[in-house]
C-alpha cells in the first residue's frame, strides 16, 4: 500500500523570518513523510517573498521540489491564502491525501505532524486532528472549542461564575483535554485535514477574513459526519498574534465583527444572529453594570458593547454581498 500523501501549507504575511523558521520546523517533522510544503506569501508587498525564496534555495530545500514558494496575488485574509496553498496541491500535479495547515509563528515538535497523520491514518471516522498548542514559555494554549450558540453568547457578555456553572457543557471553551478526544473545533495554528472530506464540503469560506474561519469550516465537516479531535500528544510551540498584532489591541477590530456575525447568519439564519447578539448584550449590560456598582474592571475591550450593537444592527440595513473586499495595506493575516 502506498504511503499517504501530505500537503503542509503555512501562510506568510510580513514575517519571512518567522516564516522561515517554521518551515525548518516543518521540514523537520516531516522527515519519513510522503509530501511536501507550499509556502504562499498573502501579497506582503514587503520583500518577504523575495526573501523566502532565496532562502529556501540557498539552502537547497527546493530540491525535488520539497518546499515551493508561491505568491496569493490578494489578500484575501487567512482562509483565502490557505485556499491558494491547497488549491495549487502537489508539484506532480497528484492530489495529496492530506492537508496539514500551519501558522507562520508555529513549530511543531519533531513527531507532531507524524502522529497527526497516523491518527487520521487510524481513525477514519476523524475528518480533522489538531494539536495541543503551547506558548514559548510552555504555558500551553487553549485549543479545544465547541460551537458557538446563544447560550455561548449569554454566558459570554455576563460572566458570572454561577451562570457559567450552570451552562458548563454550552462553553465554547472545553478545557483542554488531557488525552486524545473529539471537540467541536480547533485553532488553524496546526490542523490536518482529510483531501477527501474537503473535496466533500469545499474550502474555507473566503467570506471570512479572519477568526471563525477553522469553525466554520469544522462545523461543514461536523454536519457532513466527520468529527475533530484534538490530538493531545501532538505538540507544538505557537507564538501567537505575529501577524495580527492581536495582543496589543486596543480595540477589536471590525473584521472580527464581521466574521462573528457571518458565522451566525450563515450557519443559523438572520433571526438566530440577532438573537445571539441580543443575548449578548443583555449579558454584557449586566456585567457592565455589576462591575460599576463593585468598582471592578470588567475586562471587557474598550467600546466592544458599543461596536458590537452598532456593527450588527447598521448590518441590518446594508445589502448583502456574496465577497468581502479587504484592503491587504490595512489588515493583518495571520496568527490568532
Amino acid at each position: 500500500m502506498a504511503d499517504p500523501k501530505l500537503l503542509t501549507v503555512i501562510l506568510n504575511y510580513k514575517t519571512p523570518d518567522m516564516t522561515l523558521r517554521s518551515v525548518s520546523a516543518a521540514r523537520q517533522a516531516m522527515e519519513g513523510i510522503t509530501g511536501e510544503i507550499i509556502v504562499v506569501d498573502n501579497d506582503s508587498q514587503d520583500g518577504s517573498f523575495e526573501a523566502i525564496a532565496a532562502h529556501v534555495q540557498d539552502q537547497g530545500w527546493d530540491k525535488d521540489n520539497r518546499v515551493r514558494v508561491i505568491q496569493s496575488g490578494h489578500n484575501g485574509g487567512f482562509g483565502a491564502g490557505n485556499n491558494v496553498g491547497i488549491r495549487a496541491g502537489l508539484s506532480d500535479g497528484m492530489r495529496p491525501d492530506y492537508v496539514y495547515i500551519l501558522n507562520s509563528d508555529a513549530f511543531p515538535a519533531e513527531n507532531a505532524i507524524g502522529l497527526l497523520l497516523e491518527h487520521l491514518e487510524t481513525t477514519p471516522q476523524a475528518g480533522f486532528a489538531g494539536s495541543y498548542i503551547h506558548g514559548e514559555d510552555g504555558d500551553p494554549h487553549l485549543t479545544s472549542f465547541r460551537f458557538p450558540s446563544i447560550t455561548s453568547e449569554f454566558v459570554g457578555g455576563i460572566r458570572l461564575g454561577v451562570v457559567t456553572r450552570l451552562f458548563a457543557n454550552r462553553l465554547v471553551r472545553i478545557p483542554i483535554p488531557p488525552e486524545t478526544r473529539p471537540v467541536g473545533w480547533t485553532a488553524g495554528a496546526s490542523l490536518m485535514m482529510r483531501q477527501s472530506v474537503l473535496d466533500e464540503i469545499g474550502l474555507f469560506d473566503e467570506q471570512f477574513f479572519l477568526y471563525f474561519e477553522e469553525t466554520d469550516l469544522c462545523r461543514r465537516a461536523a454536519l457532513a459526519g466527520y468529527r475533530t479531535d484534538y490530538v493531545r500528544p501532538s505538540e507544538v510551540m505557537h507564538i501567537g498574534s505575529a501577524s495580527t498584532g492581536m495582543k496589543t489591541w486596543s480595540r477589536v477590530p471590525n473584521y472580527w465583527f464581521d466574521s462573528r456575525l457571518h458565522y451566525f447568519v450563515k450557519n443559523h439564519g438572520r433571526f438566530y444572529a440577532a438573537g445571539a447578539t441580543c443575548v449578548h448584550l443583555t449579558g454584557g449590560f449586566l456585567h457592565w453594570l455589576r462591575c460599576l456598582i463593585t468598582r471592578k474592571d470588567s475586562g471587557v475591550p474598550p467600546h466592544f458593547l458599543r461596536t458590537l450593537a452598532w456593527h450588527d444592527l447598521s448590518a441590518c440595513f446594508r445589502a448583502p454581498t456574496r465577497k468581502a473586499t479587504h484592503d491587504s495595506t490595512s489588515k493583518p493575516v495571520i496568527g490568532e
